[in-house]
């Protein structure tokens, strides 16, 4: 669970004063072309249209491709991720994780593909990169397109290469609580020019589109001048949130390191990471205590822990009951991590302090799951 980056507020502050003397506060204004313009080099593609929020984001990405049936994803994901498409209309078909990386396996994807797939929507996961080259491989097998959630992987690599140019196209959040953020925003990424520009069209009503249109019509889901204000002035300080994220993971690698039971989920350290998430995977069997008492004693000692993801989307309404499946290693890990305070707001001694507080639970476990049992 990651705090919002630093903001210089006065250029914050001077760029929605230059909106407001313009008066062009939204309808692809000059800051939105602006950010879009920067986000697309950090992403090494062509194009980026923006978004009033990822969530949408991923809804015009089904609406432009016109996908029908089934989209096949990870069930370990942020549920809006499986909201996105069902609210529309689509099937989301959960599948699981490798148990070694978290991440949606390939083989299991493979398999799930039948005659209502339309598409396949992966997730780089806390911003550690999915196997997308094995993806866009069985996407391309099967004529399917590849979308990929990188709501969390701004600024991330994958085998050198920037997330972002995987697959059709990629979708960013920008959310309050991201290491970029417009306090709410998102964008969509791709190198397909023709792609982009229905895209644009979608997210404005509609308006462009060649005849015939879309079996959608449109909907509004533009970037305001003063959300992308807000996400140029982030984006400005990526580097040294980026820095602050890579100290935090590091000062509770070192104090963690000697935990038993207690394992920081890491980074490719051949890759570029942006360290928003700070993911802990806790071993019931070495520790004594759960994950959810864990999270329970964090809080008493104001701490806010929290699970990242649990349940997973398969284990939620409307899903469980309607589309039952098992999940054995998704629903393992779902159930073993959480996720730890991190960000700008985050002090050294804090963390330091979190870490008392975890080995403290640690050696006590045992006896702390006695005492909880017994009310």
């Amino acid at each position: 669970m990651s705090s919002p980056g630093p903001v210089d507020r006065g250029r914050l502050f001077d760029r929605i004063n230059w909106a407001l003397d313009n008066r062009w506060l939204s309808n692809g204004g000059p800051l939105a072309l602006e950010f879009e313009g920067r986000i697309a080099e950090l992403a090494g593609v062509r194009n980026c249209v923006s978004a009033c929020n990822a969530t949408v984001g991923l809804q015009l990405l089904c609406q432009a491709a016109e996908l029908t049936g089934e989209v096949i994803m990870p069930s370990l994901t942020f549920v809006a991720t499986a909201h996105a498409v069902r609210w529309i209309g689509l099937d989301p078909v959960f599948v699981d994780i490798d148990p070694l990386t978290g991440q949606v396996d390939p083989a299991c994807v493979a398999e799930a593909i039948g005659p209502r797939t339309s598409a396949i929507l992966a997730v780089h996961l806390w911003g550690r990169a999915c196997p997308a080259e094995e993806l866009e491989k069985i996407a391309a097998a099967h004529g399917l397109p590849l979308f990929l959630d990188s709501a969390h992987a701004i600024g991330c690599t994958a085998g050198g290469r920037p997330i972002g140019g995987f697959g059709t196209a990629e979708v960013f959040s920008f959310h309050a609580t991201k290491v970029v953020n417009g306090f709410e925003g998102g964008a969509i990424v791709t190198d397909d020019d023709a792609f982009a520009q229905r895209l644009r069209s979608l997210q404005n009503f509609g308006i462009g589109l060649p005849p015939g249109g879309s079996p959608a019509g449109g909907t509004n889901g533009k970037m305001s001048e003063a959300s992308a204000a807000m996400a140029l002035t982030s984006l400005d300080a990526f580097e040294q949130a980026v820095e602050c994220n890579r100290a935090n993971f590091e000062t509770y690698l070192t104090e963690l390191a000697a935990t038993p039971g207690i394992f920081v989920m890491p980074h490719d350290r051949r890759e570029s990471n942006n360290y928003q998430y700070l993911i802990v995977e806790l071993d019931e069997d070495l520790t004594g205590l759960g994950r959810d008492l864990l999270i329970e004693l964090l809080r008493a000692e104001n701490v806010v822990a929290k699970p990242y993801f649990s349940p997973a989307c398969h284990q939620l309404e409307p899903y469980a009951s309607r589309q039952p499946v098992r999940l054995p290693h998704t629903e393992r890990l779902a159930s073993r991590v959480l996720a730890l305070p991190t960000g700008s707001s985050v002090s050294r001694e804090s963390i330091r302090r979190i870490c008392d507080v975890i080995r403290l639970a640690v050696a006590k476990g045992p006896e702390v799951t006695a005492r909880r049992q017994k009310g």
